[in-house]
């Protein structure tokens, strides 16, 4: 990549960040371009260069964070068959990277909570896309798990999915918001719990 790509990197990370601060703050409606630029330490026209528009830079903003979040959790499943772990092993090695991952952007997912029922948006529909990509890579663990014998053969692979990355989001949030007080290890315990006693140890 060369400096100017490297530099507009830089800037639009900047806008993504200031995007999303405010917006958690205040709400779409109420954060302007103005805002935006002044909390990123850019001018307004530097906003418009890199984003045609306010809705285009929030939905841009929402597929880039939960794509991140996808490949994140990809890593740690394929960190784990790397290491030689099993399929459970990797879901339990996803939860934590999710909560990681929260615990590092949690404004963006409370965006992204916020956003997900509300379906007069113009950008539902990237939101489900990316949505269905992240919870993907849950069902294709799941899958592999049900495959190897580590799991029933009896479980609903895509409501499992859903079910887990709907866990992990609610958690994590319920911890940032009402008990930060405890570390990412303990909430993790207490998932990585969850996930042996609920999904966990059923094979036939």
């Amino acid at each position: 990549m060369d400096s100017s790509s490297t530099r507009r990197g830089r800037t639009r990370r900047r806008l993504f960040e200031a995007a999303v601060t405010l917006i958690a703050e205040q709400g779409f409606s109420s954060t302007t371009v103005d805002e935006i630029a002044e909390r990123a330490g850019v001018a307004k026209g530097t906003v418009y260069y890199n984003f045609a528009s306010k809705t285009v830079l929030f939905e841009e903003l929402l597929r880039d964070g939960i794509e991140l979040l996808t490949v994140s959790l990809r890593q740690a499943a394929d960190d784990t068959a790397a290491r030689g772990g099993g399929r459970v092993d990797a879901l339990d090695a996803m939860v934590r990277a999710g909560l990681d991952f929260i615990a590092r952007y949690p404004a963006l997912m409370q965006l992204y909570v916020a956003e997900l029922w509300r379906t007069n948006r113009a950008w539902q529909s990237t939101l489900m896309q990316v949505r269905q990509k992240a919870i993907a890579v849950i069902e294709g663990v799941l899958a592999e798990a049900v495959a190897e014998g580590e799991l029933s053969p009896e479980i609903d692979v895509p409501l499992t999915a859903s079910a887990l990355f709907g866990m992990v989001l609610v958690a994590a949030l319920d911890w940032q918001s009402f008990q930060p007080e405890r570390s990412v290890e303990e909430v993790h315990a207490a998932l990585s719990r969850l996930l042996q006693g609920r999904v966990g140890g059923h094979a036939c």
